[in-house]
């Protein structure tokens, strides 16, 4: 008998299917409904109303984390129009509700992808080795604040800033030093960065070809996803449309040149970061990841060409069952519009793909040992909802970059819900739940009356011009921000159970030290390089730019490879396309 085949006694076993083409598509038959809807009806006026309105709930709020009202009892009468075929389907089959992998995790394991990066690249570096020795399976690197900008450690603007909220890369010379030792064949790498990322793909790829790696058998991520920057964290340098230009440039270098790997990762996880809520997470999220798709096909590219590669990226907050709907919802959607929106005739075009992260706005600098209970909640509904990749965050991240204990504690959370909770056994275990089917598809309802909002304005860029996004994140922020003021919203150990004295803890500190090494380094490259073939690199890249025909990719890998730095190919794209300065917004 085959591995999954049914044996007679389990066939027999299995109740009759309905004989009414109605029955057939519906889960539940219309009698059975009247039948539930009757005894509900009469449960919550004799039983729970009475109980309720005998003394005030010990709770003020049993809404989500992001303020949406729950249902204290759901019922098959919520979820009586839920379609087996056209809304949940089997795993790996259209919508992908229930995962894009037929098997689960029973096939494969999400990847333990723990973000890190911090002072020089040989600090990180070491970092990279050891969590791949305590069992990590892919890297994520962390890069610092003059990097995401594009200035180099020796710039005014870098001073303070040196190695302190991830790795100094300032050229090809630190990259490589970066990936020293580590195969960029056998190990995925996400990178997170996006106003500069062209450049850091090009490093890397010229590491990987420097290491003997075949461009078509290196598989990672980039995040790249510029238009969540405008909208939430803020780390842009172009104006819109330019920046959208170099996005279009990498989908189609990577569809040529490097066919395993993922050029963007359309993020949520900084919009939730800066205070949405989990809806509007999910909406300005795969609204992004439309815009994408729009202006590939505009520049000429075939859906089907690079959307498979397109992958996403969320947050996993607090609140299971929210986030769990959340990330069921967003398989389901972008499905639809993938497939009935755009046209995309390739299955691996319907699919979503993504990483998640456990919640860093959710981690309290009080009684930090408490985030390591949220970090494991929050991996749970990631797991539950079906990620394909996760990054733990340390309980010390609030404080500080995570030190080596407090990392591989985070690392030994994911392990641990792998291999010992038994939660990976079956395929999407809580699918079936009222309650979360009835979660799953207000999520989807709300995604689609967001995504027409944008549309009004003609697009996600229309609409950042707008405001429209970054003024709907504002005003949730500032409702929860209110919630936990008023303790409507409890968060342990800050505005409840609090300790009269906290213990001190010891965090990861990064020494001024660290610049002036990196600023040396920098100047030994600048010296030992051949200057001419920089400049011409430079001004060959900056002549490129300026041609709205000409990808800008081949030119940055070329400035790339004689060593010109961040700073300087950054400086000729900005002399190219400019910089942007947000409008101010009321």
């Amino acid at each position: 008998m085959k591995p999954n085949e049914m044996t007679v006694t389990e066939a027999a076993a299995m109740p009759p299917v309905p004989e009414t083409p109605n029955e057939q598509l519906s889960l539940f038959s219309a009698e059975a409904l009247r039948a539930i809807r009757k005894e509900e009806a009469s449960w919550r006026r004799d039983t729970f109303a009475p109980l309720t309105a005998k003394k005030a709930p010990w709770k003020k709020d049993f809404t989500t984390v992001s303020a949406m009202e729950v249902n204290p009892l759901a019922t098959p009468n919520d979820v009586a129009g839920l379609d087996f075929e056209r809304d949940l389907a089997f795993p790996g089959e259209f919508p992908y509700t229930r995962g894009i992998h037929p098997s689960g995790y029973r096939g494969r394991l999400w990847t333990m992808r723990q973000f890190a990066g911090f002072g020089s690249a040989t600090h990180t570096n070491e970092r990279f080795k050891y969590l791949l020795s305590q069992g990590q399976t892919g890297l994520s690197t962390a890069f610092h604040l003059p990097t995401l900008y594009g200035y180099d450690s020796d710039h005014h603007f870098s001073a303070g800033e040196v190695g302190k909220c991830g790795v100094a890369i300032d050229t090809l010379a630190d990259m490589e030093t970066l990936f020293d030792g580590i195969n960029l064949e056998d190990v995925t790498v996400s990178m997170t960065i996006n106003s500069t990322a062209p450049i850091a793909l090009a490093m890397y790829l010229v590491v990987a070809e420097k290491q003997g790696a075949d461009w078509k058998k290196i598989s990672g991520t980039l995040q790249n996803d510029i238009l969540k920057e405008y909208i939430a964290q803020k780390e842009y340098i172009f104006p819109p449309r330019p920046s959208m230009r170099l996005i279009t440039d990498t989908f189609r270098f990577c569809a040529e040149n490097v066919p395993k790997y993922n050029p963007i990762s359309i993020s949520g996880y900084h919009i939730r970061e800066a205070g949405s809520t989990a809806l509007q997470e999910l909406a300005f999220t795969l609204r992004d990841g439309m815009e994408y798709v729009e202006y590939g096909v505009k520049a000429g590219l075939d859906i089907d060409d690079f959307a498979p590669r397109l992958s996403f990226f969320f947050n996993s907050h607090n609140d299971l069952f929210e986030e769990v709907a959340k990330f069921r919802a967003a398989r389901r959607v972008w499905a639809k519009v993938m497939r009935d929106r755009y046209g995309a005739k390739d299955p691996r075009s319907w699919q979503l793909r993504f990483h998640s992260q456990t919640a860093g706005c959710s981690l309290t600098a009080q009684q930090p040992y408490n985030n390591i209970v949220r970090v494991t909640i929050q991996a749970l509904a990631a797991v539950f909802g079906g990620t394909q990749s996760l990054h733990t965050n340390s309980l010390d991240e609030t404080l500080a970059l995570p030190t080596e204990q407090a990392a591989r504690i985070a690392l030994r959370t994911q392990q641990i819900i792998a291999h010992e909770s038994g939660v990976i056994n079956t395929v999407d275990p809580l699918g079936g739940s009222f309650f979360i089917e009835e979660l799953t598809n207000k999520m989807e309802q709300g995604c689609f009356d967001y995504i027409a909002k944008i549309d009004a304005y003609g697009g996600m860029v229309e609409a950042i011009e707008a405001g429209f996004p970054q003024r709907e994140i504002w005003d949730a922020a500032y409702q929860f921000q209110r919630s936990v003021d008023s303790g409507e919203k409890v968060v342990v150990g800050m505005n409840a159970f609090k300790m009269e004295t906290e213990e001190p803890y010891d965090a990861l500190y990064i020494d001024d030290s660290v610049a002036g090494e990196q600023i040396e380094r920098l100047n030994r490259v600048r010296a030992d390089r051949d200057a001419t073939k920089v400049a011409d690199a430079i001004q060959t890249l900056r002549n490129a730019a300026a041609d709205p025909n000409a990808n800008t990719m081949p030119f940055i890998i070329d400035a790339v490879r004689v060593y010109s730095s961040v700073g300087e190919i950054s400086d000729a794209l900005r002399d190219a396309f400019g910089t942007y300065q947000e409008p101010a917004l009321f």
